[in-house]
């Protein structure tokens, strides 16, 4: 008798304690909704996870136009003021024929580039190449009397310094005087980035800064001159340069 009221125990105790089993399975177990939830938020989270990792990989190889070109101006002015506090200075533009010549042009261009941001700079052989044909390797009245390198004329005669072309010395116009040779190369880069006239030019610039199109960039500049021929001799001019190095 002992036995059977202890087995009638054992089993009511059982099936309590297997109840109690199935309510912590239902409270523990969530609902079809719940599991929905879930989810969807996971599906989300994992969404946004995806957007932020395009949008870094492709801020990292396409970065904000204007964003970089900040930081490289920045870039740039610090730059500056690190080689002016070594003395960087202006230097002298000496030469006794065409190859000095082209040696102190290359010197003042680099100096000048040391005080510009990457975007407004020049290809050297442009330059050099432009100054060759204006000034006669530097030998012309305008280079030798005023550092005038490139033949870039004035209306304000009243304010600007100038000199009179010797065949129209009663011209309106004059061609600007410099106090060095290096401010004349100065002046001619600060006029092709400002001027209208120039503005295929600097958008050919833009479009390539590290291997640029000269000759795109050449023709360009046509306006210098009224030699319609003029991009096509400034072309020669620096292949000649190129073969000559």
């Amino acid at each position: 008798m002992y036995n059977n009221i202890m087995a009638i125990w054992y089993k009511k105790h059982l099936d309590k304690f297997l109840q109690f089993l199935l309510t912590v399975k239902r409270e523990l177990t969530p609902s079809n909704r719940t599991v929905r939830k879930v989810k969807v938020f996971c599906y989300k989270v994992l969404a946004l996870a995806g957007v932020l990792l395009l949008a870094y990989t492709y801020g990292t190889f396409n970065p904000n136009s204007i964003v970089e070109k900040k930081i490289r101006k920045q870039e740039d002015k610090r730059m500056v003021e690190i080689a002016k506090s070594f003395g960087l200075h202006e230097p002298e533009f000496k030469f006794d024929g065409p190859k000095t010549f082209v040696v102190a042009m290359n010197n003042c261009i680099d100096y000048i580039n040391w005080t510009l941001p990457m975007d407004q700079r020049i290809p050297r052989d442009i330059l050099v190449a432009m100054a060759i044909v204006e000034s006669a390797h530097g030998t012309s009245r305008f280079a030798t009397e005023g550092n005038a390198m490139f033949g870039v004329r004035t209306w304000s005669l009243d304010e600007v310094p100038h000199m009179k072309p010797a065949s129209i010395p009663n011209a309106k116009f004059g061609v600007k005087k410099y106090e060095t040779k290096c401010q004349s190369v100065q002046d001619v880069i600060a006029i092709i980035n400002r001027h209208p006239a120039y503005k295929e030019f600097r958008a050919e610039r833009d479009l390539d800064k590290h291997e640029p199109n000269i000759t795109k960039m050449v023709f360009g500049l046509s306006a210098w001159s009224t030699n319609e021929e003029y991009p096509q001799i400034i072309l020669r001019k620096i292949e000649d340069l190129t073969n000559s190095k």
